[in-house]
């Protein structure tokens, strides 16, 4: 009886959120500057025909976008738990350890100088490889100074200002660009999935994949990490490599998603608290496939509403997970004031 009571209510959830993701993804395959009618989108479904225009459009362009935001939004919102748990901070993201600062500052020296006029054979792939090498760069750093500093607070000072020196470089190089590679740059920091190819889809998942796995097989010592540090001992986890493969999990992950779509905003702080109250449990082995596929439904519904909302024109989905983040961060603040 009392593995029912504990059991059943994840496994309905988990139902509930399966349908959602899969109402999710039927929207965004089916919504669309061109109409097609729910057989013939079946029918190309099923047949996986591209040769047609219509095909093309669905296998070429909506699907490989369907599955970024899907990826996307699971990686950032398990960067998110991560820190949050490493942390212990409730409004802690996942790019708080300056991994988009560091993309963000790579990218504008590729998209506002002239430096990209040596690399014109990479010209189809050149920002998101620059984006990588930035996010990658700074997480190598973070890594380096996590070795050394035992601190979760102390790590976090330095995150920020890692954040701010890299967001002074940029600002330095947008005052002497010119103005249409600003426009461009600008368009690249607000953040969107469009573009997406399968060359993309295929290492986001096969390497992403792999990350959520050891996160996962992490659950077990990131349950007793949130109970303090010397319980985590007396269990006998090794909490300074624990430590590290938070930080390198987190890292990686949110660092592929900015490389692919730029920088997305409040999807990894919001959804780890969604996660928790729908789940009423902070248990990683619930929690972390839970907020997989939460994150993934979340992101691409903001991605369709980026998409349709003033179609034609696109909206950076950035600014629609702040509408949709901000007033959960808010109420979370709130939430902590008023326990005080």
């Amino acid at each position: 009886m009392n593995w029912q009571r504990r059991f059943v209510p994840p496994l309905w959830m988990f139902v509930f959120l399966l349908i959602l993701i899969l109402s999710c993804a039927w929207l965004n395959l089916s919504l669309g500057s061109v109409k097609m009618s729910q057989r013939e989108m079946l029918e190309l479904l099923f047949t996986r025909d591209s040769t047609s225009s219509h095909g093309f459009i669905l296998w070429n362009i909506r699907m490989p976008r369907l599955l970024a935001s899907v990826l996307g939004g699971a990686y950032l919102a398990v960067s998110g738990l991560l820190l949050q748990i490493f942390f212990r901070n409730p409004i802690v993201g996942p790019f708080i350890l300056g991994i988009s600062s560091g993309a963000t500052l790579v990218v504008s020296v590729i998209m506002l100088t002239s430096i990209s006029l040596g690399f014109t054979y990479l010209a189809p792939y050149l920002t998101t490889l620059s984006a990588l090498t930035g996010a990658y760069l700074t997480m190598a750093i973070v890594l380096i100074i996590a070795s050394r500093v035992k601190d979760p607070i102390t790590l976090l000072i330095i995150g920020l200002m890692m954040g701010y020196l890299c967001h002074g470089v940029t600002s330095i190089l947008m005052a002497f660009a010119e103005q249409e590679r600003i426009k461009g740059f600008v368009l690249w920091q607000l953040g969107s999935f469009a573009g997406f190819k399968w060359t993309e889809i295929k290492i986001l998942s096969s390497v992403g994949g792999t990350l959520l796995l050891g996160t996962y097989l992490l659950s077990k010592p990131l349950n007793g990490l949130m109970l303090g540090e010397a319980y985590a001992s007396s269990m006998g986890i090794n909490i300074r490599l624990l430590r590290f493969f938070i930080i390198l999990f987190s890292c990686a992950l949110s660092g592929m998603v900015t490389a692919g779509a730029g920088p997305v905003a409040f999807v990894g702080l919001a959804i780890p608290h969604m996660g928790r109250l729908l789940f009423s449990t902070s248990d990683n082995k619930i929690l972390i496939p839970g907020v997989i596929i939460l994150g993934g439904a979340v992101t691409s519904i903001c991605d369709l509403i980026a998409r349709m909302a003033f179609s034609p024109v696109e909206i950076p989905i950035s600014a629609i997970t702040a509408f949709f983040g901000a007033p959960v961060v808010i109420f979370l603040i709130m939430r902590r004031r008023m326990a005080i």
